[in-house]
């Protein structure tokens, strides 16, 4: 998609692959405000929890997502408050599916939202990460909330073994779980005329380092680059795959 507010368009695309793995329980979607064509709200969920639990808690992530957003008075009401709003609520959501369907529905989020005056905020709780690159360059990311990304922190662990981790799945923070969702929050005060901003889950992320990112979603646009990563990562994968998903946002200047 592709829309034209003043001094600047935005161009998003998603993709998603079931993987290797029986059921799709990632969701994903860039939803455009109703009322304001440059406000923008890109989400991806990583549901966990049995055959049917985990995509319970995506879609939980995703409807309370957009209904908040459609509300949502851009220029009038905080965007930092409404990607919290957005966090608590679905999470509160997924605690209500898991009493009446008696499963343990669980499900990660990253989110960002762009607003007309160029600024970016974004949340996220779990493993599934947001992405912004200035060109081929990362500027910023999102750190997981997981064990290994705290031995990373300690410095036990480099990124390269955090990945092929034996308990790299294991999280400290998600939506659904008994304690309150652990969330992390952002605020990028511009972003510039060919800014990439990308959220996804670790069944994509998983497989790249930054700079292979980086080089994919400078070089392509958002379309070509979402069905580039995601055929690569299904080849490094190996058969072995998780679901994987992703939203791919980029700012470009008016021709």
């Amino acid at each position: 998609m592709t829309r034209t507010p003043p001094g600047f368009r935005l161009s998003a695309a998603t993709g998603t692959h079931r993987g290797d793995r029986q059921y799709q329980q990632d969701q994903v979607e860039v939803i455009l405000h109703p009322h304001n064509s440059a406000c923008l709200l890109a989400v991806v969920a990583d549901g966990m929890g049995g055959k049917s639990g985990g995509r319970k808690a995506a879609d939980q992530v995703l409807l309370t997502s957009q209904q908040l957003f459609e509300r949502f008075v851009p220029g009038k009401e905080s965007a930092e408050e409404l990607l919290k709003q957005i966090l608590s609520e679905a999470h509160l959501m997924i605690k209500l599916t898991a009493l009446s369907a008696e499963e343990e529905p669980h499900s990660t989020l990253a989110a960002f939202l762009i607003t007309a005056d160029r600024r970016c905020h974004w949340i996220h709780s779990g493993d599934s990460r947001i992405y912004l690159f200035r060109g081929p360059n990362l500027l910023k990311r999102t750190l997981d909330h997981s064990f290994v990304q705290g031995l990373v922190d300690k410095g036990e662990l480099s990124e390269a073994e955090a990945s092929t981790h034996p308990q790299s799945n294991l999280l400290t923070g998600c939506l659904g779980t008994v304690q309150d969702p652990v969330g992390s929050s952002e605020c990028i005060e511009v972003v510039e005329d060919g800014d990439t901003i990308v959220c996804c889950s670790d069944g994509l992320w998983h497989f790249f380092t930054p700079s292979e990112l980086g080089v994919v979603l400078h070089t392509l646009p958002p379309r070509e680059a979402a069905e580039l990563l995601i055929s690569k990562a299904r080849q490094r994968a190996r058969g072995g795959g998780d679901n994987l998903s992703l939203a791919i946002v980029r700012v470009q200047a008016l021709s």
